[in-house]
């Protein structure tokens, strides 16, 4: 079984520019405190290193 990593939104997405914001949705996040459960891969660790003053990761 793959890695996981458990993302939450911690902090609001209003200040954000708009690729961040696309970033954040692209990931399936839409509410504060919303957390979505990913695989550990390249291309989540990249999304999430986008927005990592926004989310908070860890890994299940």
């Amino acid at each position: 079984m793959a890695d996981m990593l458990k993302i939450t939104l911690t902090k609001s997405t209003i200040g954000a520019s708009p690729k961040q914001r696309k970033v954040v949705e692209a990931l399936g996040l839409k509410k504060l405190h919303q957390s979505v459960e990913l695989g550990d891969t390249p291309q989540t660790r990249g999304a999430v290193d986008k927005v990592s003053h926004l989310v908070t990761v860890e890994k299940l």
